[in-house]
């Protein structure tokens, strides 16, 4: 009776608790430990949408069982946003359901499609639920590369060609956590196309497709005939700063929502009443909150790009959402992401997240949240200066520490 349980003997050890053991006992020390691990919005929810939420829990009988799916008049909003944000026309009833959150989303619709042994494409680095929830439903997962470009197709080739039994769906991420990388529609209509050559579902997380700072990012859905494979993932956690409220939506291919919904009518009864109401608020509300958090993110971004770069680490400029996908400097590269993260924490007192955390092929970066403000960023920079300039007298002692716990 002391083994693990067979769903949890499948997960991989979280590597981000590492990292977050030794944040804390460097903040039971005393250390100002400037956070850029966690994606965990810092920007206030729009006032409108907090009024919202109050005025309706006051109300009698909103504190009954909600609606699995979601309320219609929230259905309705998210299919009016993809009208006026893709043009790209959803029957509320049948093509959108609202989700506790993308994670959830994700994890159930693994639950209401995977078959044991069932084969998904899911690119590496990746968010972690969209790899864990089909190992936890019994499935099995090949890496593809997170890049969209033409390697890309090279591989899911050769995966079609590898994979007994043949996989039963591609997930697809853009803008990336963790890359940031955006796809473009001629790479959504060739993958469309490839899905239905080979008979694949397509399950497309765009849960930052409101934090970008160049051209606005497409949804797959815009592609003619994307219906007929595609269900596509959003989120109200980023946009709207509402990570805690936990709102999301699952949108597109009639039979996978059907069956989505069907699986969450067992296993909730939909998010409380009041917060669907709020979330109906916060899109069909006044937009201009959106844009001025959109200008704040920019505004991190570009000040963590070059005062980074400055002090001595060069950081990419991402296109989209609100992460730097870092590579770890060469000097430090061979001690992995995890504890070059745990370094960061011990002798620059800032936190990021490993890439390891995101699969293997993410080692050798790490992922910067955008999750400070200006002056925070500033101070973890010149943090990492001063470690920087100091870790040739330090680095002979802790690259055959970091070796040896590998």
């Amino acid at each position: 009776m002391t083994q693990d349980f067979h769903s949890i003997r499948r997960l991989p050890p979280y590597v981000f608790e590492q990292v977050n053991r030794v944040k804390a006992a460097a903040r039971k020390n005393g250390a100002d430990i400037i956070d850029l691990g966690m994606g965990n919005p810092d920007l206030p929810t729009p006032e409108h949408i907090t009024e919202k939420l109050i005025e309706n829990a006051r109300k009698p009988r909103t504190n009954r069982y909600s609606a699995s799916k979601g309320i219609p008049g929230l259905r309705r909003a998210q299919a009016t946003y993809y009208a006026n944000r893709f043009g790209v026309k959803l029957d509320p009833d049948t093509q959108v359901v609202a989700t506790l959150g993308s994670k959830e989303g994700f994890a159930n619709m693994a639950q209401a499609i995977t078959a044991p042994g069932d084969v998904v494409l899911v690119p590496n680095p990746s968010y972690p639920i969209h790899a864990f929830g089909f190992l936890m439903a019994g499935g099995v997962i090949r890496n593809v590369p997170s890049t969209p470009g033409p390697d890309y197709f090279v591989a899911l080739e050769r995966a079609i060609q590898h994979s007994i039994p043949k996989p039963i769906a591609v997930v697809l991420c853009y803008p990336s956590n963790p890359t940031a990388e955006v796809a473009s529609l001629d790479f959504y209509k060739d993958l469309v196309a490839f899905a239905k050559k080979h008979e694949l579902f397509l399950l497309s997380d765009i849960a930052y497709s409101e934090i970008y700072f160049d051209e606005a990012p497409p949804s797959i859905l815009q592609v003619p005939g994307a219906f007929d494979v595609a269900v596509e993932f959003t989120s109200l956690s980023k946009t709207y700063s509402m990570p805690g409220w936990r709102v999301g939506f699952a949108v597109g291919n009639d039979r996978l929502i059907g069956a989505l919904s069907r699986v969450k009518s067992y296993l909730d009864y939909g998010a409380f009443t009041p917060i669907q109401v709020a979330a109906t608020a916060a899109l069909t509300g006044p937009q201009d909150c959106v844009d001025e958090m959109r200008a704040i993110y920019k505004s991190r971004r570009d000040v963590l790009v070059d005062t980074f770069t400055r002090a001595g680490w060069e950081i990419p400029a991402p296109k989209a959402s609100m992460f730097a996908w870092a590579p770890i400097p060469e000097k430090f590269r061979s001690m992995g992401s995890v504890e070059f993260a745990k370094l960061l924490v011990e002798k620059a007192d800032v936190a990021v997240s490993p890439g390891a955390g995101f699969g293997e092929y993410g080692d050798d970066h790490v992922r910067i949240a955008l999750v400070e403000n200006e002056h925070r960023i500033r101070q973890a920079a010149r943090n990492l200066r001063r470690f920087l300039e100091t870790s040739d007298q330090t680095l002979h002692n802790v690259i055959p520490l970091a070796a040896a716990a590998r």
